[in-house]
């Protein structure tokens, strides 16, 4: 069994080291069925069950210390240049090659940003702790969340081009549902025909599937995770979407606005505050390339709207999309408590964000609009197509 894209990132990684002068990587787990570290399902995608080292170095050399049970099954995804099996103990293997590469730095997996970044337990770093005892190897940790984040970031093509697929997917679901929709539906019967599009396209839901889409019906729903309801769609009413498949392990996030009635007939104050969510996402794409700082891709947009006398958006206007719908790393996001670091990352070529925002109107609720992009070193590429004007559902003649 070969896995080539997970071998195309164990490469990456080394080369990241390399670029950070981090002489090694340590991947620190157990009873991954249980307890997986986030970053195993890029460079590993597979379960491991005892005690397990994985160890990366700048030089290139990929080495997996892992029970002898679990030993034959990591040898076939010709992932490592050595594999050590251990029956007793990992203790004695692990310091042994620790003093062979003597790594001045290491880094391990723990971060108070960025939850990818953090998939060390408590009882693993105690563990390690206690097994690197009378050694100098315990000094030498240093967060992996540089790394990490860089490692998720940068997309290779046959990541991206599986991000495209997912989103090529929804966009196929969304057009299929303007045939479907009709004034009276429930959130419900709305969340049932996504779910049967899915099973027919092949892709499962990019996050929890009770919530995903989120349906909002009518102008007395706030938007957020909350799942569909007994609401009903009406005419002169707006209904919100916010959608994501995943395909072959990568994920979409886009959100969609319809009107129930003739073009003629959106009210002015929808309108209005449809084309400046819009616009603002346009001029967040147009100022975002490699380089930029997440916050200041965050402040065009916010201004944006607040210059056009609506109340700034409560989250961030964009996120990284990749294995997961929000795959950790640099955000584009304003400088809150909440995001810790996250928003002073630079952006970086490769990066699949998401541009999010909403405003709200004082009588049909709010109006939001979510595209996908990624990022080149002179801008960005929209990997959806962009919603221009609200999708107008009319009576079936």
């Amino acid at each position: 069994m070969t896995r080539n894209l997970e071998r195309r990132k164990g490469k990456q990684a080394c080369e990241i080291l390399q670029e950070l002068d981090l002489d090694a990587w340590l991947i620190w787990v157990r009873e991954t069925a249980q307890m997986a570290d986030p970053v195993l399902k890029v460079i590993l995608g597979s379960d491991l069950v005892w005690q397990s080292a994985l160890i990366f170095t700048k030089q290139g050399e990929k080495l997996a210390i892992v029970g002898n049970f679990d030993a034959d099954g990591i040898e076939e995804l010709n992932l490592f240049d050595r594999i050590i099996p251990y029956t007793q103990s990992i203790r004695k293997t692990l310091l042994g090659e620790l003093e062979r590469i003597n790594p001045r730095h290491i880094a391990l997996n723990y971060s108070q940003n960025d939850v990818a970044s953090d998939g060390l337990t408590v009882g693993m770093r105690t563990l390690l702790k206690e097994y690197l005892k009378d050694t100098p190897y315990f000094e030498r940790f240093v967060s992996a969340e540089s790394l990490i984040s860089r490692l998720r970031g940068r997309k290779i093509p046959a990541e991206t081009s599986r991000v495209q697929k997912a989103v090529k997917i929804t966009e196929q679901i969304f057009s299929d549902a303007v045939d479907f929709l009709r004034v009276g539906l429930t959130e419900h019967q709305i969340h049932g025909f996504f779910h049967q599009r899915m099973k027919e396209y092949g892709v499962t839901s990019a996050w929890e599937a009770e919530r995903n889409p989120a349906v909002d019906a009518g102008p007395n729903k706030q938007f957020g995770h909350a799942g569909p309801t007994d609401n009903r769609t009406k005419t002169g009413h707006l209904l919100h979407f916010d959608f994501g498949v995943r395909y072959q392990g990568f994920c979409s996030d886009i959100q969609r606005m319809f009107f129930f009635g003739e073009k003629k007939e959106i009210p002015e104050e929808v309108q209005a505050a449809f084309e400046t969510v819009r616009d603002a996402i346009t001029a967040a794409a147009r100022f975002v390339k490699a380089g930029r700082i997440g916050h200041e891709v965050d402040n065009v947009a916010r201004s944006f709207i607040q210059e056009r006398g609506f109340e700034e958006y409560q989250h961030a206007l964009g996120h990284q999309v990749g294995r997961n719908v929000h795959d950790g790393g640099t955000l584009l996001a304003p400088l809150w408590d909440r995001y810790r670091e996250s928003p002073r990352g630079e952006v970086e070529a490769g990066n699949v964000f998401t541009l999010e925002l909403y405003v709200t109107t004082k009588n049909y609720g709010q109006v939001s609009l979510e595209e996908n992009i990624v990022i080149t070193k002179t801008g960005c590429r929209f990997l959806s197509n962009p919603q221009q004007e609200l999708i107008c559902i009319t009576p079936k003649r």
